[in-house]
């Protein structure tokens, strides 16, 4: 229930965001899509969270009906409670596995695809968006990236050794042929020391190592992709020399995710027999929220910090999680 008001309030303010971003091809309809197909990504995203509010307020209702002294009363422990309290959480951190796994990477792709594909319509060139990726010395943008290996506005910046660019292609649509692309409309300039020529193409072929499988990586953020994606495009960008932190980030949180979720409930049940235990329904809330909020910000600043300062990324995701399971199990061992 706590999971389908947040969703339902999250989709509230997605579909309103939204509108504010109408343009002449991507109109209310077109935005309504969006926002429906990201369902299961706000589903993945608030499951830790709602285990957190959800535990406050179902064992806080058994506290304020006396129900908890009962149980304890009749001899059952505090861990037998808590092992209780995480047999239906493990169930929620299963669907958030197979989410973050199978459902949530196809139906981001296909969101942000068709919303691409809305906003590029029949125009040439676009420098608002699209996806930007390097392979050796050059650079390549695409304006719009769909799943089934067809890019539309694809541009490539060849540089030389010396950083001068030396090639700017420009091709409106490229198709991928099972072990190379063939661009389509083609329209390449090369820079020379004093001039310039320009050809054009019908078709060109295109030798490249990236993939559909590769460019359905970039085109949604790092949480949304699958873990098996995650670890193969940052080794990808390790061997291209480029930053690969932000998706070793991103692994480890998603790997760790059903470790958070577990985490949090047991910090919410310690509230509830420990400093939560006399106080009203709504403080118990509001002291979730808050500590959600609070867990969520340390989490969010260990990624940047990880980068800045060099540490491996895992301890982004594993330190936040394990000083709340130290922490209910601190209040928890206080317990009378």
């Amino acid at each position: 229930m706590t999971l389908l008001v947040i969703v339902g309030l999250t989709f509230i303010s997605e579909v309103i965001d939204q509108m504010g971003r109408l343009e002449a091809q991507y109109q209310t309809l077109q935005a309504m899509v969006y926002s429906i197909t990201r369902l299961p990504a706000m589903v993945y995203e608030y499951i830790p969270f709602a285990c957190l509010v959800g535990c406050l307020f179902g064992l806080g209702s058994l506290t304020s009906t006396s129900e908890l002294v009962i149980v304890r009363a009749a001899g059952v422990s505090i861990y037998r409670i808590v092992f209780l309290v995480l047999k239906p959480v493990a169930i929620m951190a299963l669907l958030g596995v197979l989410l973050g796994q199978y459902i949530v990477p196809a139906t981001e792709q296909i969101a942000e695809s068709k919303k691409a594909l809305s906003l590029y319509g029949d125009r040439g060139y676009v420098t608002k968006g699209g996806v930007w990726t390097r392979e050796g010395n050059t650079f390549m943008h695409f304006s719009v990236v769909q799943p089934n290996g067809v890019l539309y506005g694809v541009s490539h910046y060849t540089f030389d050794e010396n950083h001068n660019l030396r090639t700017a292609a420009y091709s409106d649509r490229a198709t991928y042929q099972g072990d190379h692309w063939v661009l389509e409309g083609v329209v390449e300039t090369t820079l020379g020391d004093m001039q310039t020529d320009a050809v054009e193409y019908d078709v060109l072929r295109w030798d490249s190592e990236i993939t559909p499988e590769l460019l359905s990586v970039v085109i949604v953020s790092p949480e949304s992709l699958p873990l098996t994606g995650l670890w193969q495009y940052a080794h990808y960008l390790q061997e291209q020399g480029q930053n690969s932190i932000e998706y070793f980030i991103a692994f480890w949180k998603k790997a760790l995710q059903p470790l958070t979720t577990f985490s949090l409930v047991v910090v919410a049940i310690s509230f509830v027999f420990g400093p939560l235990r006399s106080v009203t329904m709504g403080f118990r809330i509001f002291t979730g929220a808050i500590f959600g909020i609070v867990f969520q910000t340390i989490q969010n600043m260990l990624g940047p910090a990880a980068q800045v300062f060099g540490f491996d990324p895992i301890y982004a995701a594993l330190v936040p999680a394990g000083l709340c399971l130290i922490l209910g199990m601190w209040l928890l061992s206080k317990v009378r």
